[in-house]
C-alpha cells in the first residue's frame, strides 16, 4: 500500500525559504513519477513541480521556475521540494502525488499525500 506523508509547512515572510518533504512508502512501477501541487484558499489544485523518478527529471511551471527545486533522495525514498523567494501568492496546502503519465494535471495522480499547509506573509 502506497502511502505518501508531507511534512514541512509552516509560516515564513515573504523572501523565506521552506523545504518540504515527501516521504513515500510502498511505492511500485505505477508511481513512477512525483507531482508536487498546491491548492491555494477558494482555488482549484495546481501543479508546480514534477519528477521521473528513474531518470531523475525534473519539470516545473513558470511560476515558481527558478525559485522552487523539486529532487528525490532514493535511499530515504523521499522527494524534496526546496522553495526560496517565496511569495504570498504561493500561500497554500501543499501535496505530494505520485503517478504514471507525469505532467501537472491532478487528474493525473493516483495517490495523494494528506497535505501541509504553507502560509507567506508579505
Amino acid at each position: 500500500q502506497v502511502q505518501l506523508r508531507e511534512s514541512g509547512g509552516g509560516s515564513v515572510q515573504a523572501g523565506g525559504s521552506l523545504r518540504l518533504s515527501c516521504a513515500a512508502s510502498g511505492l511500485t512501477y505505477r508511481d513512477s513519477c512525483v507531482g508536487w501541487f498546491r491548492q491555494a484558499p477558494g482555488k482549484e489544485r495546481e501543479g508546480i513541480a514534477m519528477i521521473w523518478r528513474n531518470i531523475d527529471r525534473q519539470f516545473y511551471v513558470n511560476p515558481v521556475k527558478g525559485r522552487f527545486t523539486i529532487s528525490q533522495d532514493n535511499a530515504k525514498n523521499t522527494v524534496y521540494l526546496q522553495m526560496t523567494s517565496l511569495k504570498p501568492e504561493d500561500t497554500g496546502v501543499y501535496y505530494c502525488a505520485t503517478g504514471e503519465n507525469g505532467g501537472f494535471n491532478p487528474a493525473d495522480y493516483n495517490r495523494w499525500g494528506q497535505g501541509t499547509q504553507v502560509t507567506v506573509s508579505s
